[in-house]
């Protein structure tokens, strides 16, 4: 996933003007802790913080990088704002955004920048190749409604713009990138990043799907697996053209 956002952001690690004299920058839901290394890299001068809660970062960093466990939907015990804070891909996670915007916006120094990066998981097609008959489009609405029957939003891209206004960012700029699925696109970058979410797909197809399928629609695993197998089917046909949107939010933090 690290490496297909990159790409889809034109091999940017965010879009946010982070100050080349930033001094601290924390990376919500780290995962394993990439974003945060390359970013570290990036800024040496920065204290660069990830955080998360499973301890699947690698021991060996830069030096101005650290790991911690935790959650941030708990409250928040920092003592020093930041001057960046990244959050990227936590759809899955998050059950309280109002919440983490708002906590964002307390430990961001004034003049600070905050920046969400996140998913509209509603398939798609632009010429209709798409229909709703299809194995993939049932299986992504069923995805959709489960999630949000675990009370988890599944397509937080479409709100992060209007979340951080109402936490209090100033000058929030918000941008959309298209996510093909699959390399059909012409255009060289989408092509590209087409083969990425292509790879990401049919890798963890079945990792996105067993718990909330079986958990909160009293699927099967058979029942799941038949439904993997005939979505993998379809997005290996070229005719298909589906695909969905990366969302990208930033915004800054007034001056006291």
């Amino acid at each position: 996933m690290h490496k297909l956002t990159e790409v889809s952001l034109g091999g940017k690690l965010n879009l946010a003007p982070i100050p080349a004299n930033a001094q601290r920058i924390l990376d919500i839901g780290t995962g394993t802790g990439i974003w945060a290394i390359e970013t570290g890299d990036k800024y040496p001068k920065a204290e660069v913080l990830g955080n998360d809660i499973s301890p699947i970062q690698p021991k060996w960093v830069p030096p101005n990088v650290r790991f911690e466990v935790d959650n941030v939907e708990e409250d928040w015990t920092y003592h020093q704002p930041f001057d960046y804070i990244h959050c990227r891909m936590m759809g899955n996670a998050i059950r309280d955004w109002p919440r983490l915007n708002r906590q964002c916006f307390e430990h961001t120094r004034p003049g600070g920048w905050v920046e969400f990066i996140d998913l509209d998981l509603t398939w798609t097609s632009p010429d209709g190749s798409l229909q709703e008959s299809h194995a993939s489009k049932r299986f992504n609405n069923e995805f959709i409604k489960a999630s949000r029957e675990a009370d988890i939003e599944s397509c937080p891209g479409l709100y992060l713009e209007g979340w951080m206004k109402d936490a209090g960012f100033k000058d929030v700029k918000a941008e959309k990138f298209v996510w093909p699925v699959g390399t059909w696109p012409k255009d060289k970058h989408l092509k590209e990043v087409g083969a990425w979410n292509y790879l990401q797909i049919m890798e963890g197809l079945e990792a996105f799907t067993y718990v909330l399928f079986t958990r909160h629609l009293g699927m099967s695993k058979a029942e799941v697996e038949v439904i993997c197998a005939n979505i993998r089917k379809e997005i290996k046909n070229p005719a298909m053209h589906a695909m969905f949107h990366l969302h990208v939010a930033y915004g800054q933090k007034p001056e006291a």
